[in-house]
């Protein structure tokens, strides 16, 4: 069964036409390799690299390590498609659980912290000095 766009650019255009113009598309597209991957994969890491050293907020900062392990995913996933195989992105898959059960357990800490010192500022989390 055709998809409805599909069936109306085939009745507008014709089956010739249709498929000239697909033919013109693809031989004017660069495929995507694995150093686009890889060099989005290191905007990625290095965002979240700066936003763990420069930022206060410990809200800020457990977003930028999410930043670095999705650019770990996307690297992950990327090497598994340039080999052909699953293990990377079997490994993301388990990266991406520990990263949720990491956000939960970092954001009930923070929460915790919150009630005892109204402050989620990094410099002044030193509440093990007792």
């Amino acid at each position: 069964m055709a998809q409805p766009f599909t069936a109306a650019v085939t009745g507008f255009l014709g089956k010739s036409a249709l498929a000239a113009e697909v033919r013109q598309l693809e031989a004017n597209m660069v495929p995507i390799t694995t150093l686009h991957y890889l060099v989005v994969a290191a905007a990625l890491f290095v965002l979240g690299v700066i936003g763990v050293l420069t930022r206060r907020n410990v809200v800020i900062v457990l977003m930028s390590i999410e930043l670095i392990l999705n650019a770990v995913n996307l690297n992950l996933v990327a090497f598994s498609r340039m080999w052909g195989n699953l293990h990377g992105q079997l490994f993301a898959i388990f990266i991406v659980v520990d990263a949720a059960a990491e956000a939960a357990v970092g954001l009930g800490i923070l929460i915790a912290f919150f009630k005892n010192k109204e402050t989620i500022n990094v410099d002044e989390i030193d509440l093990l000095k007792w």
